[in-house]
């Protein structure tokens, strides 16, 4: 379903921060639907292998231990054009450069602790949702 899906997840500060609810309500505000959806909490080998395209950058092992540092919400969202639409969304990876009204100028506090993942491309897109959702987790 390229084009009409993107995946996302809700990072451990906004999870146990309580602005969960809030994202996910934001997003589906803006026109997305959520056909997909589970709260967990990574492992490291999980955490490890999702980010493995990273795994020669400097913020690899700091990026694996925050993202088992508690709960995630991840999600698959349908919309016509989904991953650029959810990009224009999410903001900036930085937050200070993020505009205004998007999910990380309002609600991330750092580039690390940015609120959200969002897939970049239509491949990732599928190849992170097939990560974490089997086709009978999902309603289209």
């Amino acid at each position: 379903m390229p084009g009409k899906i993107t995946f996302t997840m809700v990072k451990p500060e906004a999870t146990t921060s309580g602005l969960a609810a809030k994202i996910l309500s934001m997003i589906t505000d803006s026109g997305f639907r959520i056909i997909a959806l589970k709260m967990i909490r990574l492992s490291k080998e999980q955490a490890s292998a999702f980010y493995e395209v990273h795994k020669d950058r400097p913020f690899y092992n700091d990026l694996v231990e925050y993202m088992i540092s508690g709960p995630v919400i991840a999600a698959i969202l349908r919309k016509d054009n989904a991953v650029e639409d959810y990009r224009r969304m999410m903001g900036a990876t930085d937050p200070a450069k993020a505009d205004e009204g998007t999910i990380r100028k309002l609600f991330a506090t750092s580039i690390q602790s940015n609120a959200i993942h969002g897939s970049d491309s239509d491949e990732n897109a599928i190849t992170e949702s097939n990560f974490f959702f089997p086709e009978i987790e999902r309603f289209y």
